[in-house]
């Protein structure tokens, strides 16, 4: 089968899901969540390295230069729960740039942040383990960006993941392990991948107006159809913030993040270490 056909069907088994289950009238009842977890506009410093290595690759993180940027986030989820399932829909958007005018030379534009994920995501709950549900999961996504990198093509990913998840915890929202297919269209010459991944996303209340939080991937790469140099051979991804409530869905706080990826032809690792201050709000309410 191939990996297209592998993705529609799995996109069709996601829809299905929650449409043909059954209701529990026993257990609790199924609800359906609007989830603003973030819209933002971050400001920070950036501190890049070996930057010449990746400037033809369509990771804007790794061929950036070293700057002050500005940067708006879009997050957002529909959060659908019932006994036995939890099914999510997101939409996660990023965009930073750089305008930098040096002295007696023109006005440089750098790219610094741009990525659109579309992503539908499934987690069976089989048992629960010290109050966090535990299962199989299966999340298929649709990665891509506003513009192109300068000379590189603009990314355009398909990509299902499927293994065993920890979520739903008061501080384990999502902790996987999962195999990776991904079907990548970025270039003409299309290319077929598979990986191994890890993920989390971890969040710890203090008092009612802390929050801190991490989330993340670590991502490697095993197999590609064809060589392109730019393909990532494995890709480290990882944010951590403290929000400090200011009204009751705004909130004002320092962040980190941290990017480590290698590409098949650069002879070292990119990577990308930003702190800075965002800005943001944030909002959850019920749909039922």
């Amino acid at each position: 089968m191939s990996i297209k056909k592998a993705l529609f069907l799995c996109a069709v088994f996601l829809i299905s899901l929650p449409v043909s289950a059954q209701e529990n009238q026993e257990g609790e009842q199924p609800t359906l969540k609007a989830n603003f977890r973030r819209i933002g506009l971050e400001l920070s410093s950036t501190n890049i390295s070996n930057s010449a290595e990746y400037q033809d690759s369509p990771v804007a993180q790794l061929s950036t230069d070293s700057q002050t940027i500005v940067k708006g986030v879009f997050d957002f989820l529909l959060e659908y729960n019932r006994d036995n399932l939890r099914w999510n829909n997101i939409v996660y958007a990023e965009y930073g740039e750089t305008k930098v005018k040096p002295v007696n030379e023109p006005v440089e534009t750098n790219e610094t942040a741009d990525k659109i994920l579309l992503s539908s995501d499934y987690a069976h709950k089989l048992f629960k383990f010290k109050e966090i549900d535990f299962g199989p999961m299966f999340t298929a996504e649709y990665q891509t960006e506003f513009t192109d990198n300068d000379d590189a093509s603009r990314t355009k990913i398909l990509r299902a993941k499927a293994g065993m998840k920890l979520f739903n915890g008061t501080i384990v929202k999502d902790l996987y392990v999962a195999g990776v297919g991904e079907y990548d269209m970025t270039y003409a010459q299309h290319v077929s991948k598979s990986a191994a991944e890890i993920g989390w996303r971890i969040e710890d209340q203090y008092e009612n107006n802390i929050k801190f939080s991490t989330d993340g991937y670590y991502r490697k790469y095993f197999s590609f159809s064809h060589y392109i140099g730019t393909d990532l051979k494995y890709d480290l991804n990882l944010t951590a913030r403290m929000d400090v409530k200011i009204a009751k869905t705004l909130s004002f706080g320092p962040y980190l993040s941290y990017r480590y990826a290698k590409s098949r032809q650069a002879s070292k690792p990119g990577s990308n270490f930003t702190i800075g201050v965002s800005f943001s709000y944030s909002d959850l309410f019920s749909l039922n």
